[in-house]
């Protein structure tokens, strides 16, 4: 039971603490918020590198022969690449460079929030499985990348038509998919518990690809003043996070 309630809360520390963050940026400017996506852009990548390297992937390793960890991690990566292609799992952190701009468009965005939200819930719930404090740096990279694509959810929602209000309900019924994807695993893991192991090096695929494949080209787009120096220094301020913890 006390596992149950971990993973559940961390779950929703990982998907909701990132909506509530982002929340927070409707309130600022237009001109302000785009100046400070970059910055969290950049720490996200540090946390979800070092989750993935630091922390996920050395704990399969403890338990599968490295071929199969990275073997397993490698079908992460294709398997986040196919969704994207699907547009189950879109990411878009400002929502000026996004082309989603119809109400039945932005129906599907939130669908696929929901889906992402679901999978980061049994990401954590998984890590949380292997020990409490993985689980909490776990959902402490997710939090940190769903800040600025929540606030590209956001501002794809208003331009739909959206009101602020619909919006920040919607994102939170999408962010539920957490609580349902923590249960999942959890049940899951009772019934097969040696895949364990093998969920953990697909965590570290999926945190990798969001990483290099979606957060790290925003980056090379440039909008973080002072430019690749404070950029990485960012980054290795999230590792350092995660090694902290």
């Amino acid at each position: 039971m006390q596992v149950l309630a971990a993973a559940v809360g961390f779950s929703v520390l990982g998907s909701v603490g990132g909506l509530a963050t982002a929340s927070a940026f409707l309130l600022l400017g237009d001109g302000l918020r785009l100046r400070l996506i970059p910055w969290l852009i950049s720490y996200a990548v540090g946390t979800l590198l070092g989750v993935a390297l630091l922390a996920l992937l050395p704990e399969a390793l403890r338990s599968l022969a490295p071929t199969a960890a990275l073997g397993t991690l490698l079908a992460g990566v294709l398997a986040f690449f196919l969704l994207e292609k699907l547009v189950l799992w879109r990411h878009c952190h400002t929502g000026h460079e996004c082309e989603v701009h119809t109400s039945s468009a932005a129906s599907l965005v939130i669908i696929g929030d929901a889906f992402h939200t679901f999978v980061d819930g049994a990401l954590i719930a998984a890590a949380v499985l292997t020990s409490i404090p993985l689980g909490a740096t776990t959902a402490l990279a997710v939090a940190a990348h769903e800040i600025p694509q929540e606030v590209g959810d956001f501002a794809i929602l208003l331009r739909a038509g959206y009101s602020r209000g619909r919006a920040v309900t919607l994102n939170v019924l999408s962010a539920t998919g957490g609580i349902l994807g923590a249960l999942a695993m959890v049940m899951a893991s009772q019934t097969v518990p040696t895949a364990l192991p093998y969920v953990l090096s697909f965590a570290a695929g999926s945190f990798l690809y969001v990483a290099m494949s979606d957060l790290i080209p925003d980056l090379h787009r440039g909008g973080l003043e002072g430019g690749p120096m404070k950029q990485l220094l960012l980054i290795g301020a999230g590792v350092l996070t995660i090694v902290l913890l």
